[in-house]
């Protein structure tokens, strides 16, 4: 039998776990005033947990691609935070690509997010992909550069072991840090992990969080990832009322604490949340994990 003090020496433990972790948060470009007053707010809510950093998503076109470089630069010159742009390769001309990298260096922007990007529909063959570009930023400067990782394969890879051998080419390249997409099973993520290992891939992987808030757009979401959404979380939405935000908004960040519990437990120490500009769940797990803001 288990004494008391065992017990309070295990959850003391526990706590520890959880509080020597880091996070980081990942936004994307707002397309109306009243979504870029939630973004800003969210930004200052999340600030002073003290993220490693604060990615922002890279937009199809000229204009969103505006915002990303306007967005990152206001935050790392606001909070202090780093801020990573991420930064595509499908839609620009190498000597385009050269001079955006140049003007992040030069504005002090020195961590990139690091992708190829969606193909256009009636696009073939792409001329780059995201290990070319990791190459042709690290040509530019010696950015710190985070990729893609997919723990249930890449829609577009034709097996699991096609979709490593990819990662490893963007490891070899010179990244560093490959953020996955987000997940729901954590023993696909952690045989995920193992299987690159093995494979030689020598990068951090963290694992993306994607705290639910709203169960159709997970849907939606996960049909065009290729992400598995097991049983267990169907049933925990089930019969739910549409209009109980808060019950959703609760069960969302218990799903969430307990994929960031069992991972820590394996020895994962950095956890990136897909807040969707929104702050109040990726907070609220936060807060729990012992981040003070």
């Amino acid at each position: 039998m288990v004494s008391y003090a065992q017990g309070i020496d295990a959850l003391n433990q526990s706590l520890s776990e959880l509080r020597d972790i880091d996070v980081s948060f990942e936004f994307f470009p707002p397309n109306s005033e009243k979504m870029e007053n939630t973004l800003w707010k969210s930004v200052e809510r999340l600030a002073p947990l003290k993220p490693s950093y604060m990615s922002v998503t890279y937009g199809a076109n000229s204009g969103e691609r505006d915002k990303t470089h306007d967005i990152v630069k206001r935050i790392q010159k606001d909070t202090g935070v780093i801020a990573a742009p991420h930064l595509t390769c499908i839609d620009a001309s190498e000597a385009e690509l050269r001079t955006i990298a140049q003007d992040y260096w030069d504005t002090g922007i020195r961590k990139i997010v690091a992708l190829r990007g969606d193909l256009p529909d009636n696009s073939t063959k792409p001329k780059m992909y995201a290990s070319d570009l990791v190459a042709l930023l690290k040509d530019v400067a010696d950015f710190d550069i985070s990729v893609a990782a997919y723990p249930e394969k890449h829609p577009e890879a034709p097996n699991a072991q096609f979709d490593l051998l990819n990662l490893k080419r963007k490891a070899e390249a010179g990244a560093n840090e490959a953020i996955s997409q987000f997940f729901f099973d954590t023993s696909t993520f952690l045989r995920f992990r193992d299987r690159a290992a093995a494979t030689g891939i020598d990068l951090d992987i963290v694992p993306g969080i994607l705290p639910v808030t709203n169960y159709k757009t997970l849907l939606k979401f996960a049909g065009f990832t290729n992400v598995h959404v097991p049983n267990w979380l169907h049933k925990q939405f089930e019969g739910l009322d549409e209009n109980d935000q808060t019950t959703r908004n609760l069960l969302g960040a218990n799903i969430a604490m307990d994929i960031v519990k069992v991972l820590a437990k394996e020895g994962i120490k950095h956890f990136h949340f897909y807040t969707l500009n929104r702050s109040e769940l990726s907070y609220a797990i936060c807060h729990m994990l012992g981040a003070k803001g």
